[in-house]
């Protein structure tokens, strides 16, 4: 859960944190590498770390509220990526027989 919803007193660095992602993802980057850098240096934490943070602040309501638009980008970015996983895990290579090796009661 966010600062953003957390019904809790929202201390004004957690706030401003949360708002400094948003803005941080408004930003468009050539190469993850540079993303990742400039996660480091403006945060000061590792990009896993950034990414925690960032899925809680999108599932915020009242996140959407502040910037529905880029809400809306960022969760349907996270939902493909999170479809193309579950795609990858769930189907063979191709070409790929699944079956168990040779079975005698099913020849």
């Amino acid at each position: 859960m966010s600062s953003l919803e957390s019904g809790q007193p929202v201390t004004p660095s957690a706030l401003e944190r949360e708002l400094a992602i948003l803005d941080f993802e408004r930003r468009s980057w050539r190469h993850r590498g540079a993303k990742e850098e400039a996660i480091r240096d403006v945060f000061g934490f590792s990009a896993a770390r950034y990414y925690q943070m960032l899925n809680a602040v999108i599932d915020s309501p009242d996140a959407l509220r502040h910037d529905p638009m880029l809400i809306k980008r960022l969760q349907r970015a996270r939902d493909a990526r999170a479809h193309a996983r579950a795609i990858r895990a769930f189907s063979s290579p191709a070409g790929r027989d699944n079956r168990l090796p040779h079975d005698e009661t099913t020849d």
